[in-house]
């Protein structure tokens, strides 16, 4: 079996992906050799080296615009890099309906070290990394490809939040996170308040969701989580050189950004 046999294989069981080792064990073909043809094949725009020894098989559904979407391959690019991963942020909020605005960037949570972003003419693929991993509010999706993880909607709001100075600041972030509301359990509340640490992150959650006049239960389950414990004033878009001052919330949230409609 060449590797032209083998990727029609792997599209005959919707597999979209795969790495250099995968293909070399199948067809018994040497690492030079395989390159080559590889090569001849990327040429032909019917793969994409995504990055160092994993590529993509771009069939002609997505010929024209030469990228697959993330989630028919990222469960496998993480599994052969040994890593814990999920789609987050806006992308995790486009497959949930909240696309507010046409994102083309795709964004990944995965474990320290974190990854190099990945940027060529049709992939554009940001790596978040976070301390403080959890398998807790991480959900399982299928997509065409098998399964993939995926931030819950209520860890997806507080990452949105968490990494907001990263993602454009709290305006473009705010009206996601609207259309997101309306995707929350109480299940899902709950399980992020279980393990969640980051206390400034909830008080902004809650203050948003009130500003935004939804999810008032939600509002009441963040307080009761935040009362239990001591919390201080937080300012709502981060700034180094600009401390909290006095705030008359119950958040202690000390809105510096007026928000405003991103539509």
């Amino acid at each position: 079996m060449n590797a032209k046999e083998y990727i029609k294989y792997l599209l005959s069981i919707e597999s979209y992906s795969f790495s250099l080792d995968e293909i070399a064990a199948e067809t018994g073909g040497s690492s030079n050799s395989l390159k080559f043809e590889l090569l001849r094949l990327s040429e032909k725009g019917e793969v994409l080296n995504l990055r160092k020894g994993f590529y993509l098989i771009i069939t002609p559904r997505y010929s024209s615009v030469k990228k697959l979407p993330i989630q028919l391959y990222c469960d496998k690019l993480f599994r052969s890099l040994n890593r814990n991963y999920y789609v987050g942020l806006f992308s995790a909020a486009k497959l949930y309906g909240a696309s507010h605005q046409q994102v083309q960037r795709d964004y990944i949570i995965t474990e320290k070290p974190k990854l190099n972003d990945i940027s060529k003419k049709t992939i554009d693929i940001r790596f978040f990394t976070t301390s403080n991993w959890s398998d807790k509010s991480i959900r399982i999706k299928k997509s065409d490809a098998g399964i993939f993880k995926i931030s819950s909607p209520a860890l997806t709001i507080a990452d949105l939040i968490h990494y907001q100075t990263k993602l454009g600041g709290v305006n473009r972030i705010s009206a996601v996170i609207e259309e997101l509301a309306e995707e929350l359990t109480e299940s899902d509340m709950q399980e992020l308040l279980t393990w969640y640490p980051n206390r400034s992150t909830l008080q902004r959650f809650g203050f948003l969701l009130e500003q935004f006049g939804v999810g008032e239960v939600f509002q009441e389950m963040i307080y009761s989580e935040l009362e239990a414990k001591k919390f201080f004033p937080v300012l709502l878009s981060p700034k180094s050189e600009e401390k909290p001052g006095a705030v008359d919330n119950k958040w202690k949230v000390v809105p510096n950004v007026k928000l405003e409609s991103d539509s």
